[in-house]
């Protein structure tokens, strides 16, 4: 694929890509879109700065405004997992921009800051919610988030999430969600817990 329009996104989505000036997808989108678009799950091993991040936020918004239902009350169509802060804001900033043309919501949750306005970013639902696994927990423990209408899952740096010790709590977070949806996880190397 030589190009975005050849992988048939939404007009509002080709036209934000536009914006961004891409024009012509890395090998990890080329790969990665058409497979995700099929809504087939997705294992992708590609370094930082690969363009990863489009290669998953491209096809899920796609799919999120191709089937319009709005997401449920404290809860989420989309999940994303990173394994810290500036990533999480890096990928929410991401899906934002690719989606500029669209109605979408979105919402950030990540520790350090407080939860209070995470809580009432979550009250009518979201339909992309990029978070880091602690904080998450907390969100899911306190009754301020409901997992069960998840669709995409999306755990990106996967060997790092390991390496900084959220591998339990990504397991956690995976038992509560939906058995019916599409998973894509992300890796730079894919060491055997990450297989696992």
């Amino acid at each position: 694929m030589t190009s975005f329009e050849g992988f048939g996104l939404n007009e509002a989505i080709v036209r934000a890509i536009a914006d961004e000036n891409y024009a012509i997808p890395t090998p990890i989108q080329q790969q990665t879109i058409p497979i995700a678009m099929s809504r087939r799950d997705v294992i992708g091993i590609a370094q930082t700065g690969t363009g990863k991040t489009a290669a998953f936020a491209l096809p899920i918004l796609h799919q999120l405004v191709s089937g319009g239902r709005p997401p449920e009350r404290k809860g989420c169509r989309t999940l994303v997992l990173c394994p810290t802060r500036e990533l999480s804001g890096q990928v929410l900033d991401s899906f934002r921009a690719y989606g500029r043309h669209l109605r979408i919501r979105t919402a950030l949750a990540i520790g350090g800051v407080s939860m209070a306005g995470q809580v009432r970013a979550l009250l009518n639902g979201v339909d992309v919610l990029v978070a880091t696994p602690g904080r998450l927990m907390d969100l899911v423990k306190s009754n301020a988030l409901h997992l069960g209408g998840v669709e995409f899952l999306v755990i990106d740096e996967a060997d790092r999430m390991l390496d900084m010790g959220f591998i339990v709590d990504v397991r956690k977070i995976v038992s509560k969600l939906p058995v019916e949806r599409q998973t894509l996880l992300f890796s730079a190397t894919m060491p055997g817990a990450v297989v696992e």
